[in-house]
């Protein structure tokens, strides 16, 4: 018989859903759910698609009742197609100053990106990549023979002496191999050198954050020396983050990202202010 929570249980989880995203923001709701699994919570939720399904309820409750807010759940497998229009160059260069991003990655170091399996992995990594200056590629399991060839093209036109992609995905029999297609489809077009790291999940990353896993699939054939199986989204958002953060950085020259924020900054205010002049004096920008 199915178990119907009562009202206590539900603010039970309420608090718990909540207390998670305040720490740690944006995360999907898989990964949510995944925080909700942990039998050390006060209640915790099963690891089946029931319990996901009840995760998902509740945060959709939580979000319209404005308990925590929208921005605090990711979600990069919808999007709008938008124009934007301007009231002149003035409102135009105003408006993208905040966008102008000085140059961090030089001809010395190498050209690094990222790919992940799906897109719920990459709105949950989009922030750090974005802040970090590299391409971030959602697989979307085993990826399109266009994506790769169209990503060896930008590899290629960096013209730098090696191309690092950094992995992050599942740790399944076909999450495994996802990574070295990707790797495979890669080569096949790419004239720079080619290094792919996979970050996440690895086998000992199981046990040293202490990951959920789930049986593998019954009537999967493909690796058989994997019993237990852990999504890339049982890995805490945060830890996930940092992880790539770190590995990233570790191709940058020291103090390279404090000083690239600064010199942004000051050109971001120069193209402010030329943005206000221009509009105040009704200048065309020829």
């Amino acid at each position: 018989m199915r178990h119907r929570r009562t009202k206590a249980e539900l603010e039970t989880l309420d608090r718990q859903i909540f207390d998670v995203l305040r720490e740690d923001h944006p995360q999907s709701v898989r990964h949510v759910f995944y925080r909700m699994t942990d039998p050390r919570l006060g209640l915790p939720v099963p690891k089946s698609e029931a319990g996901y399904k009840l995760v998902q309820r509740q945060c959709l409750k939580l979000r319209r009742a404005g308990r925590i807010s929208y921005g605090w759940i990711s979600d990069t497998t919808r999007r709008g197609y938008h124009v934007n229009t301007f009231d002149g160059p003035g409102d135009f260069i105003e408006r993208f100053a905040g966008l102008y991003r000085a140059r961090l990655w030089d001809e010395d170091t190498p050209h690094v990106e990222v790919w992940c399996e799906s897109r719920s992995l990459a709105g949950v990594l989009q922030s750090t990549c974005a802040e970090l200056a590299v391409s971030l590629y959602p697989a979307g399991g085993f990826t399109s023979a266009t994506l790769a060839y169209v990503a060896a093209l930008e590899i290629d036109a960096a013209d730098r002496d090696e191309a690092v992609v950094l992995y992050v995905g599942d740790y399944d029999p076909a999450g495994v191999l996802i990574d070295k297609s990707i790797e495979a489809e890669l080569r096949s077009h790419l004239a720079t050198p080619l290094t792919v790291r996979r970050l996440a999940i690895n086998p000992e990353q199981i046990e040293a954050f202490d990951l959920p896993t789930k049986p593998r699939k019954a009537g999967e054939r493909r690796r058989p020396d994997i019993q237990a199986t852990v999504e890339a989204e049982a890995m805490p958002a945060n830890v996930m983050r940092r992880l790539v953060r770190e590995a990233v950085e570790a191709y940058l020259p020291a103090g390279a990202l404090e000083a690239t924020r600064v010199a942004e900054e000051s050109e971001r205010h120069g193209l402010r202010l030329l943005g206000q002049h221009i509009e105040a004096a009704g200048m065309p920008v020829l």
